[in-house]
């Protein structure tokens, strides 16, 4: 085949991709723009897509004018300079050069053209690639100040967090330029037979000593930009015992990259006065001093740091640790945290029980995964329904304050059988869950199954807490999009051997419309049932982005998401809350988070979405955080004062888990704020250990929520709380909480346990339950009669001055799915015990006596009756009698799953036996 078909064949295949990823594009757009102005957030839409072509265009221009300039600037000097035949060479293996493989089409090549259609792909694609970071843009533009500098250049911290990144962009796109107009001006050169390191001569043709140059000058002059912006990243770095600038960065790194600098501007020079050269000479002298400047800068701040610091370390880095220490704390807010000493003392009594009834009628007995396989066993219905996750939060009832844990009931087409699996039924008819399942974290019925203040379909809740709209089209399982108001009726919820059926009433929903606009649809959605299907109608809406991340992540994606929202019923309604977080990577001296990056973090909004109708609200807990009001400025309108938040929301607000765990991980060491003790690591703290599941495998135990009264509060309250123990030790040091509750929302108080009393921590309670003979023998004997035993997390619970443990245990048949609670283990002090009920294990442990000894169970001590007399006096009867009754009993123990009275009637048939 000619090679000009097959130039031609190429250009064609690269028109139909260009016209391929347009349309995409294009409908993309289309599509977009229909769904914010139908959610009513077009201003976040035309914001973002204004600033992503403003970014393309600033790009586009000077990128592709001098990728261009530079190309063109090649072909006329090869052709003044005669270069156009091309010199034939073969590689060393044989094969063709490529400049012998161009070179039948070398004289006829419009290379003007050329160069002009590879610089606008090149300046498209660094266009595209700075759109992508329109949003750094934007926060440069309408950033403000934090009201606050950084210590070493007196800069505002709004500079490093907003124009800092930016700036770095910026320079990064004019080094990449120039780089891809040299990459340019050497292919012309090359395929041109101009350039061949093997021929010296030609490396000194004036064409390629002036071009060369011209873009070294360019090139260094972008570089001293990348240096002077460098001085800034110098706090943002760790180096030797300080994250940030010390005292080696300070004396020695600073002014090696002002040297930098400087060398680069002179290099900069040097190559501009040899664009009219004939050799090589002042190019060489340019490169070769950067390099030295650069050589120098890469390794005198490592000596002077093992010669001059490091035998003088914890003097000299002093200061610089305590700007560490400072701005870390306040870049994780860390420094709003209040102190207190927490006594740890070990006065409880049973009246201090009563008088904290309250705190123990909270305590989370079901955890989160036993709790959810239960729901999966009691409360699916139908085998297209599944729960994602378990919720916490509490509600207040006729009886108080209840902590309740919950579930949306949401739908999967995907898990209907595979045979029965259609567009219809998957798009069409089974479009959303419904209702939801809720249960008190305490409490617990017949065998050990959840007791439920709401369950069932259609929903019913003997509590009071009604559901007047209980479909959900929009939450964590809604995967695909769906088609409503279609000729096809959707799915409702299963009556009896009927099906209700229901039809969409909601806002939510793009109206399919015409054939053109459902054909932008089907190219879009790659489905060409859109198109073809008879089941629609021109008044037929799609609704998609239905998960919350999809949904929420469209409308903001300049937020990050905590893992997990959690679902609320109020004024009858579904809601899903999402807390979301302002984030930065540029916060001067912060050390960063392990495997995120980000080293400073806030939660001034909350975000609520809609269960049904897919409405979402951004609600502004602190507009005066200096990102979010970013934000705020560049999207006007979008959010609103929390005060504005539905008034049945707000109490349901808590404080988020994500943000709580990163901060307690970073107080581990940043508790420390004297320099000394923090450059030793002398009071590292730790994150207890737990035992949870049923393999006993240690894990970190996870921060929990819990309804107490904090010393010195007058009520209980919804606080979120983590325990503290000394790093490589297992007593207890402290807990952290954040309380939830609307009048102290978002305070952080720590309790600290003084250092001279020994505090048990969870994982000694876990030792000290592992070791009690009674409940080991109890728990070897169920592992050993056809169940697993779950052991739930060890929930240490603060009670006035002191901490109560309690961990729940489960039963899991191995031919079942159902754990049951079977036991509450309660610890105090010196005191342990294992009942079936968490009262009865309160009342065993502070009972009067509760400090003598544990006797064994009532039937290995039962005292023995003589042979042939009943305790009553009375003849006894026959021990066959006796015996077959023990028997009789164990059966009946047994079939009822009571494994203590199993045990019981087993050990009295063993006694009778041996009479």
């Amino acid at each position: 085949m000619p090679s000009s078909v097959r130039l031609l064949l190429v250009g064609a295949a690269i028109a139909v991709l260009a016209a391929t990823l347009l349309a995409g594009a294009a409908s993309g757009l289309f599509l977009d723009a229909l769904w914010f102005r139908q959610l009513g957030a077009g201003v976040v839409f035309r914001t973002r897509l204004v600033a992503q072509l403003v970014c393309f265009a600033t790009t586009f221009v000077p990128t592709f004018a001098l990728v261009a300039a530079v190309g063109l600037l090649a072909v006329r000097q090869v052709r003044q300079a005669g270069v156009v035949r091309v010199v034939f060479r073969r590689t060393s293996d044989g094969q063709a050069s490529l400049p012998e493989l161009v070179a039948p089409l070398a004289g006829r090549l419009p290379w003007r053209a050329l160069v002009l259609g590879g610089a606008a792909v090149v300046a498209a694609l660094a266009g595209i690639a700075q759109a992508a970071s329109a949003d750094t843009y934007l926060l440069w533009w309408y950033g403000g100040a934090f009201g606050a500098t950084d210590p070493v250049f007196g800069r505002d911290l709004g500079f490093f967090v907003f124009a800092l990144p930016a700036l770095k962009g910026m320079a990064g796109a004019a080094t990449a330029a120039v780089v891809f107009a040299a990459m340019a001006a050497a292919a012309v050169f090359y395929l041109h037979g101009a350039l061949d390191v093997r021929r010296p001569d030609e490396l000194a043709a004036p064409h390629l000593v002036g071009t060369a140059s011209l873009l070294l000058a360019l090139y260094l002059a972008t570089r001293a930009v990348g240096y002077w912006l460098g001085r800034y990243d110098l706090l943002l770095a760790p180096y030797g015992a300080v994250f940030g600038a010390g005292y080696t960065a300070s004396a020695v790194k600073l002014p090696l990259q002002w040297l930098l600098v400087l060398a680069s501007l002179v290099g900069a020079g040097l190559a501009t006065a040899n664009v009219r050269g004939r050799d090589w000479r002042l190019a060489v002298a340019a490169v070769v001093l950067v390099l030295g400047a650069g050589l120098l800068a890469s390794f005198l701040p490592d000596a002077f740091q093992r010669l001059r610091v490091r035998p003088d370390e914890l003097r000299l880095e002093r200061p610089y640790l305590e700007r560490n220490i400072a701005m870390t704390r306040r870049a994780y807010g860390l420094d709003r945290i209040d102190s207190r000493p927490f006594p740890g003392t070990q006065a409880l009594d049973a009246a201090a029980i009563a008088r904290n009834a309250a705190t123990f009628e909270n305590v989370r007995l079901w955890d989160p995964q036993p709790l959810l396989d239960a729901y999966r066993q009691l409360q699916l219905i139908r085998l297209y329904y599944d729960f994602h996750d378990v919720d916490v939060d509490r509600y207040d009832l006729a009886d108080g304050r209840r902590q309740v844990m919950l579930a949306a009931r949401e739908i999967n087409a995907d898990l209907l059988p595979e045979n029965a699996r259609t567009w219809v039924n998957q798009r069409l008819q089974f479009t959303h869950g419904f209702g939801a399942v809720m249960s008190p974290v305490t409490e617990l019925e017949g065998e050990g199954l959840p007791t439920f203040f709401m369950q069932d379909i259609p929903p019913q809740s003997r509590v009071g807490i009604g559901l007047a709209e209980p479909r959900i089209y929009f939450g964590e399982k809604t995967t695909d999009y769906v088609i409503v108001n279609a000729e096809a009726e959707e799915f409702d919820y299963p009556k009896g051997d009927e099906n209700v059926t229901n039809s969409y009433a909601g806002a939510d929903g793009i109206a399919l419309g015409s054939r053109l606009r459902r054909a932008i649809f089907a190219w879009h959605f790659r489905d060409l049932n859109l198109l073809l299907s008879g089941n629609l109608r021109p008044e037929s809406r799609i609704l998609f982005r239905r998960t919350l991340t999809q949904r929420i992540g469209a409308l903001a994606p300049f937020l990050r998401l905590d893992r997990d929202p959690y679902l609320v019923v109020a004024d009858g309604r579904l809601v899903w809350i999402q807390d979301a977080y302002t984030t930065a990577r540029t916060f001067p001296y912060a050390e960063p988070v392990r495997g995120l990056g980000i080293n400073y973090i806030r939660n001034p909004v909350k975000i609520t979405v809609d269960a049904y109708d897919g409405t979402v609200g951004f609600w502004a807990t602190d507009p005066d955080e200096p990102v979010l009001a970013a934000y705020a400025r560049m999207f006007p309108g979008i959010f609103r004062p929390f005060a504005e938040m539905p008034a049945a929301l707000r109490p349901h607000v808590r404080y988020p888990e994500d943000l709580f765990l990163l901060q307690t991980e970073m107080y581990r060491t940043y508790h420390m704020t004297n320099p000394d003790v923090f450059y030793n690591k002398e009071d590292l703290w730790s994150f207890p250990t737990d035992a949870a599941g049923g393999e006993m495998r240690r894990a970190i135990a996870d921060p929990y929520y819990v309804i107490t009264k904090l010393p010195g509060e007058a009520g209980e309250e919804f606080i979120l709380m983590q325990p503290m123990t000394p790093a490589n030790r297992s007593n207890m040091v402290g807990w952290i909480a954040a309380r939830s509750d609307l009048e102290h929302y978002g305070e952080l108080v720590v309790y600290e346990l003084p250092k001279e009393r020994l505090v048990y921590g969870p994982q000694q309670i876990e030792a000290r339950i592992d070791q009690d003979t009674v409940i080991s023998q109890q728990l070897s004997l169920w592992n050993q009669m056809g169940s697993k035993v779950i052991r739930g997390n060890l929930l240490v619970i603060p009670v006035e001055d002191s901490v109560v443990y309690v961990e729940p245990l489960y039963l899991r048949s191995t031919q079942g799915q159902i754990p049951e609670l079977k036991r509450v283990i309660v610890a105090y002090g010196d005191r342990l015990a294992m009942e079936r009920t968490l009262d009865a294990a309160l009342a065993a442990v502070f009972r009067p006596d509760a400090g003598a000894p544990r006797p064994e169970p009532a039937a290995a001590i039962a005292p023995a009756t003589p042979a042939g007399a009943s305790s009553a006096g009375s003849p006894a009867p026959p021990a066959s009698t006796t015996a077959r009754d023990h028997y009789q009993a164990a059966l009946e123990r047994l079939r009822a799953g009571d494994w203590e009275g199993f045990g019981r009637a087993m050990d009295a048939l063993g006694k009778a036996l041996r009479e």
